[in-house]
């Protein structure tokens, strides 16, 4: 059988030098633990030094014909491995570098669908109530899209992370990074009702220091999030697919129709990768080309 504990020190590895989550942990682990139990079953491999191109390329061609594997998943698989493999070769268990001879496969690139300026208008005057969990939903509603929070980062925000002096919070996002975001005048507004008037009712002995609790005082998950955006959309009656990283996709496009540099987006939104933010670039194009042909005179051939 092939030696475990260079994942265990991969994985390790990662978690102290890069960051990772305990989401990306996992999903690592189980990408790695399922292609070793895949070589003890099906090859004679018992040192990862015995490791060649061809046995990384059939295990991949099972997988992907086995499993019914989108390009997506079959990119997040390879890159898993390319990971292991560096790790391998940095440690010296394996001669060859193998990392780079692996392909990432091709991958299509989903524009996300936005809401207007109006959408999101009708959707943060929708009326809550003066209840706690009615100001706690107002709250979370207008924190979600001034802020463009991933659903993980509203769901972990800290009491202390938040200055609604000065407008801004400390949110931890992808890899444990941290980074500062900044909440609009009628968000904080909605922050004081709710931190006022709402979270001190909804408090129990045992509440921890999250923003935005239940009614048992318990941390919110990123289900009842979802919930609550559904809700909102629902009596805002706008018809579109609806989910929470829907508002962060509409703050980054509002902010690029109004002029903002790229950089400060992609900072805003705690991209490592500025390639990742350049999509909402492709949005605005999109957009701004429906806009032309719908209105110009010449657009369209009569």
């Amino acid at each position: 059988m092939i030696d475990r504990s260079p994942i265990e020190n991969c994985l390790a590895w990662q978690a102290l030098e890069k960051g990772h989550s305990a989401n990306s942990q996992l999903a690592n682990s189980t990408v790695m633990e399922r292609f070793a139990g895949w070589l003890d079953k099906n090859t004679a491999i018992s040192d990862w030094n015995q490791l060649t191109l061809s046995t990384l390329q059939l295990y991949l061609s099972e997988q992907k014909e086995k499993r019914k594997l989108e390009p997506a998943s079959m990119k997040l698989e390879i890159v898993v491995l390319r990971n292991l493999l560096k790790f391998l070769k940095k440690e010296k268990e394996i001669k060859q570098d193998l990392a780079e001879l692996l392909e990432l496969p091709k991958l299509f690139r989903y524009l996300p669908e936005t809401l207007t300026i109006g959408e999101v208008d009708a959707l943060l005057a929708v009326e809550w109530g003066p209840s706690p969990l009615g100001l706690r939903n107002k709250a979370i509603m207008e924190t979600f899209y001034a802020a463009g929070l991933r659903v993980g980062e509203l769901v972990t925000l800290r009491l202390e992370s938040l200055d609604l002096n000065e407008g801004t919070a400390r949110v931890i996002g992808k890899g444990n990074k941290e980074r500062l975001v900044i909440i609009g005048k009628q968000a904080c507004t909605a922050l004081a009702n709710y931190l006022s008037g709402g979270r001190p009712k909804l408090v129990f002995p045992r509440t921890g220091g999250e923003v935005f609790i239940s009614h048992h005082g318990k941390a919110l998950t990123t289900a009842r999030i979802w919930q609550v955006v559904k809700e909102a959309m629902k009596h805002a009656d706008i018809k579109k697919n609806i989910y929470p990283h829907l508002l962060r996709h509409s703050f980054a496009t509002h902010l690029l129709s109004r002029g903002a540099d790229l950089r400060i987006i992609q900072e805003l939104l705690g991209h490592a990768n500025i390639s990742t933010t350049e999509i909402y670039t492709h949005v605005e194009q999109d957009r701004l080309r429906a806009i032309h042909q719908q209105f110009h005179p010449r657009a369209t051939a009569r």
